[in-house]
């Protein structure tokens, strides 16, 4: 196996200090505020998931740098939320295009910073690009009677989909009249983001993009009394540290948090259809908000279950997206790369090992010997896929995602004891019943703490005019998706009460 020509590190960056040489440097990558790329901030070391190479790392801001950059953020607000509608969506749609242009260069980064297989990576880059464009088409209707918010909207979210969600949400809040304001997640993605960003400056988009800890720039970038709303994609805790911050502020926010999203297994037949819908579900290894690590099986059905299950997780494949047998060939299809980075991979086994201490039961775990590797490699960020049965009660794969292959499966005997299991932390943003009869499903699924339940499919985040939010701890503010994310980042009538979960109201829409 060899790297495929054309496509190392250094020939990604070199393609982005062509592409963009007022934001890539030779040296690093600049930070970009105010309308100007500055030389700011601190590079640290970055280093990739796939094999360890040494790539480009965050120029991180301290929290003077940051104020700076915020405040210029609000210059551009009162600028650009007086231009027309017209004027937005010829601006927001040559970005887009321009982004288009440079598809293969952004999912090539993605690979290289975030570990994505080359089919998901493109995926990405796409979902973002033509999400955007139906935005474009439909935003007249959305903003109607509408007007931007009074500052601008500040975006702090989690590295696994740089582009189809924060990317995609900064063009959407500019589409609707907002200056935006992005730190680019610590743990990977910079120079994708980057290099999107600086497509979109030149168009004239009003954005400005930072690097920093999140600790030290969250009282600029989610408290700053300026910002119009926050947006927040991650964790549960450092979601819940976001919430205090905003506690006092009355400012608008979204906070999609993650949940143990669960898929129940409950008087049915269709196994074949399962056995795909598993192998599916290993998407990206697992690193998504909306995958599903815990199956809920009815105990008479679980033999049944088992051979499913294993005729799917034995059939994937994983390893270096970029790994070839010949110069030739095409990047290989792949169900997922690395986890991403080997701390994650480190923290997930002990997790593991400690489950089957405490007595979970593995049912499978593959090996890494499996895998598609290059010779030598540093396989340190991988972890092959693993199933547990029955993970202790003090295991934080028993109530919390692992976000990585690692799915782990209940047992029950009774309909009471099926919905406690799947409703185990208490929201989720997505769940599944597989369930042979209809009147079955539509008795279950009103019981299920999640925003979206799918009957013998999977959920997902969706796309264009498809919502998307969470119930109990795993989204705090307004839903998103479809029209509700312009409203989200917009301001309606007075007193209007936008469809979310705020502390004093749900809200359906």
């Amino acid at each position: 196996m060899l790297l495929k020509p054309g496509t190392a590190w250094q020939d990604a960056y070199d393609r982005c200090c062509s592409a963009a040489p007022e934001a890539f440097h030779d040296d690093r990558v600049l930070n970009h505020w105010g309308g100007i790329w500055h030389r700011d901030g601190r590079p640290v070391p970055g280093f990739s998931p796939l094999d360890g190479t040494a790539i480009a790392g965050p120029p991180r801001l301290d929290r003077a740098g940051a104020g700076r950059a915020v405040a210029g953020a609000v210059e551009e607000h009162r600028r650009w939320r007086h231009l027309s509608l017209a004027e937005r969506k010829t601006m927001v749609s040559a970005a887009v295009e321009s982004m288009a242009a440079h598809r293969d260069l952004l999912a090539l980064l993605l690979v290289w910073e975030i570990g994505k297989p080359w089919k998901a990576a493109r995926a990405d880059v796409d979902r973002c690009l033509d999400g955007v464009r139906w935005y474009v088409a439909e935003i007249d209707r959305m903003v109607a009677g509408r007007t931007p918010l009074p500052g601008p909207v500040s975006n702090i979210a989690s590295w696994n989909y740089p582009m189809s969600v924060l990317m995609h949400a900064m063009l959407v809040q500019a589409l609707a009249g907002n200056a935006v304001i992005a730190k680019t997640p610590t743990d990977g993605g910079l120079c994708c983001l980057t290099l999107a960003s600086a497509l979109a400056v030149r168009e004239g988009l009003p954005f400005t993009l930072v690097s920093g800890g999140g600790a030290e720039l969250s009282p600029v970038l989610v408290a700053g009394r300026a910002l119009g709303c926050v947006s927040f994609v991650g964790g549960r805790g450092a979601g819940a540290k976001v919430a205090m911050s905003l506690a006092d502020l009355g400012r608008r926010h979204v906070l999609e948090q993650e949940g143990l999203n669960c898929w129940g297994v409950w008087e049915y037949g269709d196994w074949d259809l399962l056995t795909r819908q598993i192998r599916a579900s290993f998407d990206y290894g697992k690193q998504r908000c909306t995958a599903y690590p815990r199956f809920v099986v009815q105990r008479s059905l679980f033999d049944r279950f088992l051979r499913a299950y294993l005729a799917a997780v034995e059939s994937l494949r994983y390893g270096h997206p970029l790994a070839v047998a010949d110069p030739g060939d095409p990047l290989p299809e792949l169900d997922f790369g690395p986890l991403i980075n080997a701390s994650k991979a480190k923290e997930l086994a002990d997790q593991v090992d400690e489950a089957i201490t405490r007595g979970g039961v593995p049912v499978h775990r593959a090996t890494l010997e499996a895998g598609h590797f290059l010779p030598g490699q540093d396989i340190s960020a991988y972890f092959p896929p693993t199933a547990l049965l029955s993970p202790p009660r003090s295991s934080p794969l028993h109530h919390a995602e692992p976000f990585g292959p690692v799915d782990t499966i209940v047992l029950v005997d009774t309909e009471a004891e099926l919905l406690a299991a799947m409703n185990a932390s208490n929201g989720a943003l997505v769940a599944t019943l597989s369930c042979d009869e209809e009147d079955t499903f539509h008795r279950l699924a009103p019981e299920v703490r999640a925003f979206k339940v799918g009957h013998n499919r999977p959920r997902s985040r969706g796309d264009r005019e498809e919502l998307f939010g969470g119930l109990g701890a795993s989204w705090r503010g307004a839903f998103v998706g479809g029209e509700l994310l312009v409203r989200a980042a917009t301001a309606g009538p007075d007193g209007e009460r936008l469809p979310g979960n705020f502390p004093y109201y749900t809200l359906l829409p």
